[in-house]
């Protein structure tokens, strides 16, 4: 599975020769995009895949250098720390280079994506951690309905279990009767689903087909129009819960424009299914202890609302949540954290920032969370909303000079990236606790 090269530039290059290059002019984004986004599993593959123990483990940071048809190669890097040697020479760990297999060769870049999930699943099964599953689920559409001026919430439903099963994922028929599988997390924030789009795109257009008479059927170009321009988008399952009827969960959407995922969502109606084939946990594990920061738009509201429901760190985190429009700041309103549901009291304070953009502060009495609203009247992405954000945090902490320890955030792809360096260096934390995710990409 795994093979360690020599660090020097000239062995690395023979090692490296006996691998099958790919040149597809892709890989530098893909490559960048995993060192950016998955230091976490790239760690895990380490920890799985080669003989570095946990305490080396705990001092390095890793990042591809390469993928090959045959595997990637991972470089660790000696964390900026205490630990760092005068001289890099006398590190075992500085600047080596592992290659990790992947169980079957690709010969083209399309398919990563496969192999790189079974090195993933492999090694959070070794590790004993929640993975990404490739489970095709089926909900029933109950109900949808505004809970903010641009938030949609989708009400899905699943058949009940039978008293009588023990198992997690146990197989049954929902009301259509297709088979489905029944393992939705209950106690879980950020889960995502992969909802499979062009389903009811067919579906409907099939339905059409079904209703006219056949000098009127839809035709192949009518029915083409009626698919998404993408075919699946990923969703945040908001809440689950087992009720007396079924499971029962939450979905909510953000209605932003011509988007095939927003049009997908408004345009379901009760007694529809909806088809998810791709699900996986978010990385919310260092938010347990320590003074926390979320940062949100209206794509990962979601994911914090579940959080602070499930909050088990005894400080209450600040939430910075930034909103296009400021209707849907009221998203919060209704949100209380587990170790707050019956207590009460509110207080308002404002601060006053440039650029016109609102941004009051509601503190939620000392055991509840407290948001820093910022309000934009544009798309929310860039890398000046990431200024914009770093500077608003400032100013607070100026303010009120809390002692962040951990964030965790969700945005678009570049105001992300350019967080990221922002956190790090006015927080002065690391890599891993600074979590900071793509949820969508302004394209």
């Amino acid at each position: 599975m795994t093979k360690q090269l020599l660090a020097t530039t000239e062995n690395a290059n023979n090692q490296n020769s006996q691998y099958t290059s790919l040149n597809d002019p892709e890989i530098a984004n893909v490559v960048a995009h995993i060192n950016e986004e998955h230091l976490d599993e790239l760690l895990g593959f380490l920890s799985v895949f080669t003989s570095l123990s946990t305490a080396e483990l705990d001092r390095v940071d890793a990042q591809i250098t390469d993928i090959y048809a045959e595997g990637i190669t991972i470089q660790t890097r000696q964390k900026n720390s205490k630990y760092q040697p005068t001289n890099a020479q006398d590190n075992p760990l500085h600047d080596q280079i592992f290659f990790i297999n992947f169980a079957t060769p690709i010969s083209q870049l399309n398919d990563l994506q496969a192999q790189y999930i079974l090195l993933k699943q492999r090694a959070d099964k070794k590790l004993g951690k929640k993975t990404i599953k490739l489970t095709k689920q089926v909900f029933d559409v109950q109900n949808s309905y505004r809970i903010s001026k641009n938030m949609l919430r989708l009400e899905l439903s699943m058949p009940s279990l039978d008293d009588a099963q023990s198992s997690d994922d146990v197989q049954l028929r929902n009301t259509k009767g297709a088979t489905i599988s029944t393992s939705v997390p209950t106690n879980e924030a950020g889960y995502a689903y992969l909802f499979d789009l062009e389903h009811n795109a067919t579906t409907n257009a099939l339905m059409t087909d079904s209703d006219e008479v056949d000098d009127h059927k839809t035709n192949d170009s009518e029915k083409e129009n009626v698919r998404p321009t993408r075919p699946h988008c990923y969703y945040t399952l908001r809440k689950a819960w087992q009720a007396d009827d079924g499971i029962r969960a939450w979905v909510d959407v953000f209605l932003h424009g011509d988007t095939s995922g927003g049009n997908w969502a408004a345009a379901l109606k009760t007694d529809e299914t909806v088809v998810t084939k791709r699900e996986f946990p978010e990385k919310v594990e260092h938010l347990r202890d320590g003074q926390a920061v979320l940062i949100v738009d209206e794509t990962s509201m979601p994911t914090a609302a579940r959080l602070l429901e499930l909050w088990s760190n005894p400080k209450p985190p600040l939430i910075i949540c930034v909103t296009q429009d400021a209707d849907d700041q009221s998203y919060f309103d209704t949100v209380k954290m587990r170790s707050s549901l019956d207590s009460t009291g509110n207080n308002n304070s404002s601060i006053s920032i440039d650029n016109k953009i609102d941004c009051d502060t509601e503190t939620h009495g000392n055991d509840h969370f407290a948001v820093l609203p910022i309000v934009t009247n544009q798309a929310n992405s860039g890398s000046g909303l990431a200024t914009l954000i770093d500077s608003t945090l400032g100013d607070y902490l100026a303010d009120d000079p809390l002692q962040i320890d951990k964030v965790w955030g969700a945005l678009e792809a570049n105001t992300a990236k350019a967080l990221r360096q922002l956190l790090r260096e006015r927080l002065e934390l690391s890599r891993t606790d600074v979590v900071v995710k793509v949820y969508w990409r302004h394209d």
